[in-house]
């Protein structure tokens, strides 16, 4: 059987308990021995086969209880109320990492680590994101709240630029670094404060991320 063709391409926010500039980056071990976090994105444009995903916003969390590499982890997916059926069906497979060569994208590599995937969620999704500014807002009433801001200099508060670049990343090629903070009381319960975040232009399809 081929293999369905898709692709995403959008704004992506995620923030995670690690310290700023998550060590998982530098294939180091999580800042805090576990690792929590919260992604979301807005798809600008985007298909699977004739299913149109554009304008369409989704968003994750997740909780491994070591490093992401290790396993076991646990993963809830919201996807906004107003996608159709055949919508659903087809963000679902992707983002379970169906469609897509093993390890070509952070869907596919994340999907091989989870061993409890909840129920999804179809919900409203209020999710405003400035990847220049650094910038995000990420609102699931009574469920998910999450936010990024850029780092501040210690000394003088002004927000400082900082970025990331992966030219074979499997999540995306180059991001800005920032904090960010979340706290969940979906299936997943998790929270923190003023922690990892990056902002990013992301394009995947399923052979991978566009370059």
């Amino acid at each position: 059987m081929s293999m369905a063709d898709w692709r995403m391409q959008g704004v992506e926010f995620a923030t995670c308990n690690c310290n700023w500039g998550c060590p998982c980056q530098f294939s180091a071990l999580p800042s805090h021995g576990k690792c929590e976090a919260v992604v979301a994105m807005r798809i600008e444009r985007g298909h699977h086969n004739a299913v149109s995903l554009d304008g369409l916003c989704w968003a994750g969390t997740f909780a491994w209880p070591k490093a992401i590499h290790e396993g076991n982890g646990r993963c809830q997916v919201f996807i906004e109320a107003k996608a159709t059926a055949e919508q659903r069906a087809a963000l679902l497979r992707i983002l379970a990492g169906e469609d897509t060569e093993p390890g070509a994208t952070v869907f596919s590599v994340f999907a091989s680590t989870i061993s409890e995937m909840h129920e999804p969620q179809f919900v409203p999704i209020e999710f405003s994101v400035d990847v220049d500014k650094r910038e995000a807002s990420v609102q699931i009433p009574g469920v998910l709240e999450a936010s990024g801001e850029p780092i501040r200099s210690p000394v003088n508060g002004e927000p400082q630029e900082v970025r990331l670049v992966l030219p074979k990343g499997f999540e995306f090629i180059e991001a800005q670094m920032a904090s960010g903070s979340f706290q969940s009381q979906g299936a997943i319960k998790i929270a923190s404060q003023q922690n990892h975040s990056h902002f990013a232009r992301v394009h995947f399809t399923g052979q991978g991320v566009v370059h």
